[in-house]
C-alpha cells in the first residue's frame, strides 16, 4: 500500500497549494491512501464543513485533526457522518478517534490522538490507548498522525508502537523534521511532517503579529500570512519498504 500524507493545512494558503499540487502528487506517487491534516484549515482554527467537502472533493479519504479540533464548533453539527478523525484521547466527544475501513483485502485503521507533554495533561493516554485499538481491532495496515508538541513524546511514541503500528508520524510544530525512517522493529517514523501553509509566515500566522508578542507578551488576534505558499508532506510505500519527505513551494497559488 501507498499512502501519502498531507501536513497540518493551514487556512486559505494550504487549501490552495494542496489544490494546485494535488494532482502531480497523484500522478507521481499513484497513492492508494491519501490522508490530510486539516485542525487548522479554517483560518487556524478548526474546519468548516465546506472544507471538509473541498477535501473529499479533492480526493482526499481520511481528515486528521489536533489541538484545534473544536476550533471551530460547526463540526460538532456534522463530524457524526464524515471520515473526520479527530484525537482518540479526548474524553465523551462526539465523532471517532481512529477510522477502519476495507481497501481491496487490507483492513485499513486511521488513528489520530493529542500528546500530553506541554499541552493538555488531562487527556487520556495516548500511548496504551493507541496501543489497544491496534491489539482490539488488528488492522492489516495502521497509521497513527500522533498531533503533539514535545519531540522526545513523539518518539518514544514511535519506539512504543515500533512492530505493532505500520506508520508514526507527528504533527502540531509546523516544521518538518529530518528524520524519515523505518525503526528497528519496522514501524515507519517522522517527527513531524511540517504545515501546508504560508511559509513566511511563523507557523502559519503573520510575523509581525507574533514578533510583537514575544516582545511584548501580548499581541493582537491571529491573522494567516500572506505570500509565498509551502506544501509538506510524507509518501510511505509498504511494499517498497519506502519513506519519503515532500516539500513544495509556490510564489503565488
Amino acid at each position: 500500500m501507498r499512502i501519502l500524507f498531507i501536513g497540518d493545512i493551514y487556512g486559505p494558503p494550504g487549501l490552495a497549494i494542496l489544490e494546485k499540487y494535488l494532482p502531480t502528487l497523484k500522478q507521481d506517487y499513484k497513492p492508494n491512501l491519501i490522508i490530510v491534516n486539516a485542525e487548522n484549515a479554517a483560518q487556524g482554527r478548526g474546519i468548516t464543513q465546506a472544507i471538509y467537502k473541498q477535501l473529499m472533493t479533492m480526493g482526499i479519504h481520511v481528515v486528521t485533526m489536533g489541538n484545534w479540533t473544536w476550533g471551530n464548533r460547526e463540526l460538532f453539527d456534522f463530524i457524526e457522518e464524515t471520515n473526520i478523525v479527530r484525537p482518540m484521547n479526548y474524553k465523551n466527544a462526539p465523532g471517532k478517534g481512529y477510522l477502519i475501513f476495507q481497501y481491496n483485502d487490507k483492513r485499513v485503521c486511521v488513528i489520530n490522538a493529542l500528546g500530553r507533554t506541554f499541552m493538555n495533561t488531562t487527556l487520556e493516554d495516548p500511548f496504551t490507548g493507541i496501543k489497544a485499538i491496534l491489539e482490539t481491532e488488528k488492522p492489516d495496515v495502521s497509521f497513527i498522525d500522533f498531533h503533539a508538541e514535545a519531540t522526545s513524546e513523539k518518539v518514544a511514541l514511535g519506539h512504543y508502537l515500533d512492530g505493532l503500528a505500520d506508520v508514526v508520524v507527528g504533527t502540531h510544530t509546523h516544521v518538518p523534521t529530518a528524520d524519515e525512517r523505518m525503526l528497528p522493529k519496522g514501524t515507519f517514523y517522522m517527527t513531524d511532517v511540517g504545515m501546508t501553509g504560508p511559509l513566511e509566515g511563523i507557523i502559519g500566522v503573520d510575523r509581525e503579529i507574533v514578533i510583537n508578542r514575544f516582545l511584548n507578551g501580548f499581541s493582537t488576534p491571529n491573522r494567516v500570512a500572506d505570500g509565498p505558499v509551502q506544501l509538506n508532506a510524507v509518501f510511505i510505500d509498504l511494499d517498497l519498504k519506502k519513506i519519503q519527505r515532500i516539500h513544495l513551494e509556490s510564489e503565488t497559488v
